[in-house]
């Protein structure tokens, strides 16, 4: 496994995190997907090792995460929402002396980095925007060719030329080895076309887990006509009702249609729904479930 997390614990004041138990095939895209204050940042830095976890274990491609072992720290390649550089040294000092920690960084690999993001090199790290402080954090993740990248809401806040191209980046990752990324968000739209598998994570515990196209295929917004006032129908997670009008939101639409036509509705329309509010339902089930 590229990443596995046994029985992880960490808590702070009003929050906790797990039990949590998670395993990543290697060269997987695997979405981290929930609100702000779900567990997401935490859930990564348990994993690269910048918390220690208060219970359970981390392995890294087989190894344990242990603080004072450097071997795994090799395979990992980390973006947070926050960047760690010298302010007052330029782009190409900060690169160069992360690069002397990793035996297998590439000044080649960092050139052409910094040329596809055309990222003004010679400036200091204070002067940078945002979307070159994190290109350059990218840059800085991926110079040692990394096994794992974890990457914390990369995206956000970032205006949608930028956007496009850290994305267009992480594609070409993909496309040119084996790399596993584990990408925490909660814009689906960001993540869409990468990820393989979607984790969704929702006060502090994993609600839910499933292929990304699973999710796009089996999910329906579906309108129908049907003159009963009360209907139980299998896998619907949101119910609306006008009259004889009725819409609702079903989680395998297949079996939601099939009930339909056995009760004789009429009108029947469905419609594909985007991951982003599929994502909305999941979370918002489960927070029923827990507080209802």
């Amino acid at each position: 496994m590229a990443v596995t997390l046994h029985r992880i614990e960490k808590s702070y004041p009003g929050f906790t995190l797990g039990p949590l138990d998670l395993e990543i095939e290697p060269g997987t895209v695997v979405g981290l997907v929930g609100p702000n204050g779900a567990g997401k940042t935490t859930t990564l830095n348990c994993i690269a090792g910048l918390v220690a976890a208060d219970a359970g274990i981390v392995e890294i491609f087989g190894r344990l995460n242990r603080a004072n072992d450097a071997a795994w720290k090799h395979d990992i390649g980390y973006v947070g929402e926050t960047h760690g550089f010298y302010k007052r040294w330029t782009a190409e000092q900060n690169l160069r002396a992360i690069g002397g920690l990793y035996s297998g960084w590439s000044e080649a690999r960092v050139r052409r980095l910094i040329e596809r993001f055309e990222l003004p090199a010679n400036k200091r790290a204070a002067d940078l925007s945002k979307g070159n402080r994190m290109k350059l954090s990218l840059v800085a993740a991926l110079g040692h060719a990394p096994r794992l990248l974890l990457l914390d809401e990369p995206t956000s806040g970032l205006d949608p030329l930028v956007r496009t191209e850290v994305l267009d980046v992480l594609w070409e990752v993909l496309e040119d080895g084996e790399a596993t990324i584990l990408y925490s968000t909660h814009v689906l739209s960001d993540i869409g076309r990468l990820a393989d598998e979607l984790v969704f994570l929702c006060d502090g515990g994993i609600a839910q887990r499933s292929e990304k196209d699973a999710l796009s295929e089996s999910w329906r917004r579906i309108s129908f006509r049907l003159e009963a006032e009360e209907v139980a129908l299998a896998r619907v997670v949101d119910h609306q009702r006008v009259r004889m009008e009725h819409q609702v939101i079903s989680s395998d639409h297949e079996s939601t249609l099939e009930q339909l036509r056995e009760l004789g509705a009429e009108n029947i329309e469905e419609s594909r729904m985007s991951l982003d509010e599929i994502a909305v339902e999941i979370l918002r089930s489960n927070r029923h479930v827990e507080t209802g």
